[in-house]
């Protein structure tokens, strides 16, 4: 009898231990389904904020609503976007189509109008420093971001503003240079490194991005900083060979150290449109 109740009672034993058991698995699956549904839930309450920002900077731009620089870059592309800032450089007026293309700069980021309508006499009043309100559709070209098919009105009673240059060399090669895009911007202590044009001749600089040209079109020249070479332009749109940069680049020698300026345009890559070059060295 004491044999049959000890193997009874091992039996409970045993039982009772495998449901205690079961019971801890079930414990443990049940905190982790928890953790991973409150992990699932986090994610998708993070893309549903993001998406909804996005939406609403979207939703603002289409308003006319004018548009801090982080609402304008966060507002989808081919979206209409309205903005104020201050004239830092004219690129071009096109007499045929009545349209500008100018280099705008705030106090937080930076903005390029590409073909906006404007008159002859108003681009004359688009001095270096003064306030418009710019309102067009943001699009993207070969990486440049940028305002197109644009209007704008000068801003009665704005206060002036002039960018003063930021140093930008030691982000040359870097993620984060992208985010100063358009913006006024300085290099020190380039070397300038040789080009080489479709004959496969070396100069210290080219006339367009191949040799073909001549004297009044596009300047190429490449530099090198930290041991990696970058490619520099001046646009003659922008600064024509009457200009002290331009005769400047044209003056360059293979091995000079320089020290230049210019509005971080992009193409397929940071490719500056330079206004300033200094030898010094």
């Amino acid at each position: 009898m004491k044999k049959i109740l000890s193997v009874l009672m091992a039996a409970g034993m045993a039982f009772s231990l495998a449901a205690c058991a079961g019971g801890a698995s079930s414990s443990e699956a049940a905190s982790t389904e928890s953790e991973a549904a409150s992990s699932e839930a986090a994610s998708s309450e993070a893309a549903s904020s993001e998406a909804a920002s996005s939406e609403a900077a979207t939703a603002e731009a289409a308003s006319g609503t004018v548009l801090s620089h982080d609402e304008y870059m966060a507002a989808d592309l081919d979206s209409q976007v309205t903005i104020e800032a201050y004239v830092q450089a004219k690129q071009a007026w096109y007499a045929e189509q009545s349209t500008a293309t100018v280099y705008l700069q705030d106090q937080d980021g930076a903005y390029f109008a590409y073909d906006m309508a404007c008159s002859e006499e108003d681009y004359d009043k688009l001095t270096e420093g003064t306030c418009i309100r710019v309102t067009g559709f943001k699009s993207e070209w070969s990486g440049e971001v940028e305002i197109v098919d644009g209007t704008f009105e000068f801003v009665d009673g704005a206060d002036t503003f002039v960018a003063e240059p930021l140093d930008v060399t030691e982000l040359l090669g870097t993620d984060e240079l992208i985010d100063h895009q358009n913006e006024l911007v300085a290099f020190k202590g380039l070397t300038v490194e040789p080009s080489t044009d479709g004959n496969g001749n070396e100069a210290a600089f080219l006339y367009k991005d191949n040799g073909s040209g001549t004297d009044g079109d596009d300047l190429y020249f490449n530099v090198s900083s930290n041991g990696q070479t970058y490619t520099f332009t001046v646009e003659s749109y922008l600064c024509d060979n009457t200009t002290d940069v331009y005769n400047a680049v044209k003056n360059l020698q293979i091995g000079q150290t320089i020290d230049a300026e210019g509005f971080l345009y992009w193409y397929e890559g940071a490719n500056p449109h330079i206004t300033s070059v200094t030898v010094v060295g």
